[in-house]
């Protein structure tokens, strides 16, 4: 029986009326694009709320280039620069980086300036820059870990950075998602460091394919701020663009916390029937995971790796030295010294990590366990400040082990987690961190 062209006419009206199912990562593009809805593959240009960079990647490559074309910052109060990986100063190079960055931030009169308060991808939100909705752009690969607060955010070049700097504006291909859905929850010394080694020794460094991935389910609603922060950090090392997780009451009081304006964290989700590509994983299931040397993808379980010896633990970065890193290692450490022989450097992730972790006694039970305290600021994690030397064996919580990243070429680099971290640095070999615990 045919339906009369009347009725087929309302229908259709009904339906487009109707909104799509939409991922949390279209829906933010759509937003920052001024559209109802997008579609995976359509080229959009978008509004930046906010623009990221720090003393490596901004100013002293911003600066002439700006001054070539005679333009000006489209809007300062949308910028922020942070000062953290030639800081401190250790030679004429990074007193004249850092001097650039200093005089052109007063030059420009920015109005969100943290100069050696710690690492970027921490700082920012721990002043409230980041928030649901938003779509931000950073001048550094790890800039998505701005999506753990569900906002679309990930990093550029300079040359693309000269075009945000200058119109607000930036253009993108709408990605596909891929959802990684955790049930179950995390067993006790297993973090969410080893949920991202877990999937990139999966997926590989292009897994993600520059496309969105989503964290989800319940294990990653369980986890706090810092904990979804690593693994949006990391989605990086997938390939990702972004790392999206949807925002609930979890980023609303940290959000709070950190003197943020009010955000409406209930629109920011991805519908029932969106496209997408979903993975599952048990995060009951999950044991402790470290990456061999020289790439984040040569991950498996502990026990895989475990009494290969070491001379440096590393307790460091964005994704490792955060105040919630700080006391897993803490609770390995306390009332135990570091193995004879072992060097255990502990470089808090910012200020404010540092001086609650001070606060807690877990500085106490770090420093009184044998490490060495080091600045607040990218370090190591990038070759700066105290690299690693030559024909060592390090085991370190930051994000990647290229070969030479750390310091020397010669230096074989393994990551884990803060647990696994401080675990071999008690033993002196790669540990898996429930000995210890147990």
């Amino acid at each position: 029986m045919s339906t009369p062209a009347a009725t087929r006419a309302q229908v259709a009206a009904t339906r487009a009326g109707q909104a799509r199912p939409q991922t949390l990562a279209q829906k933010l593009i759509a937003r920052a694009s001024g559209r109802e809805h997008v579609a995976v593959g359509e080229i959009v240009t978008c509004g930046v709320d906010l623009a990221m960079f720090h003393d490596s990647s901004g100013p002293r490559r911003l600066k002439p280039m700006l001054e070539e074309l005679g333009a000006q910052i489209w809007d300062p109060s949308r910028i922020v620069l942070v000062m953290d990986h030639y800081v401190p100063e250790r030679d004429d190079d990074s007193r004249r980086i850092v001097r650039i960055a200093r005089e052109w931030a007063r030059d420009q009169a920015l109005p969100h300036v943290y100069d050696s308060q710690g690492i970027c991808h921490v700082v920012v939100p721990q002043h409230g820059h980041i928030r649901p909705g938003m779509l931000c752009v950073g001048g550094d690969s790890h800039s998505p870990t701005g999506g753990a607060f569900g906002a679309y955010m990930f990093g550029v070049g300079s040359t693309e950075m000269l075009g945000v700097v200058v119109t607000g504006e930036i253009w993108l291909r709408v990605p596909e998602t891929l959802q990684m859905w955790w049930d179950g929850a995390l067993p006790a010394g297993v973090t969410a460091k080893d949920m991202m080694l877990h999937m990139i020794g999966r997926f590989g460094m292009n897994g993600g394919r520059y496309q969105a991935v989503e964290f989800a389910g319940p294990a990653v609603a369980a986890l706090s701020m810092q904990e979804r922060m690593t693994l949006s950090n990391m989605s990086a090392e997938l390939g990702a663009q972004a790392g999206l997780i949807a925002p609930d009451d979890t980023t609303a009081a940290f959000l709070a916390e950190a003197g943020a304006p009010p955000a409406d964290t209930s629109a920011w989700f991805t519908d029932d029937g969106a496209e997408l590509t979903r993975y599952r994983f048990d995060a009951a299931a999950l044991e402790p995971h470290v990456a061999a040397p020289h790439s984040p993808a040569n991950s498996r379980g502990v026990s895989h790796y475990a009494g290969t010896p070491v001379d440096v633990a590393y307790i460091g970065a964005c994704t490792g030295a955060k105040l919630d890193d700080l006391r897993a290692a803490a609770q390995v450490l306390r009332g135990h010294k570091v193995a004879a022989g072992i060097r255990l450097i502990v470089a808090p992730a910012s200020i404010q990590d540092q001086e609650r972790a001070r606060a807690e006694g877990v500085l106490q039970a770090l420093t009184e366990a044998g490490a060495e305290l080091f600045p607040t600021a990218c370090g190591a994690c990038s070759g700066y400040g105290d690299p690693m030397g030559d024909d060592i064996t390090v085991i370190s919580t930051t994000a990647r082990n290229f070969k030479g990243r750390m310091g020397s070429p010669s230096a074989q680099v393994y990551l884990g987690s803060p647990y696994t971290v401080a675990a071999a640095a008690l033993r002196g070999r790669v540990t898996d961190p429930r000995e210890v615990l147990a």
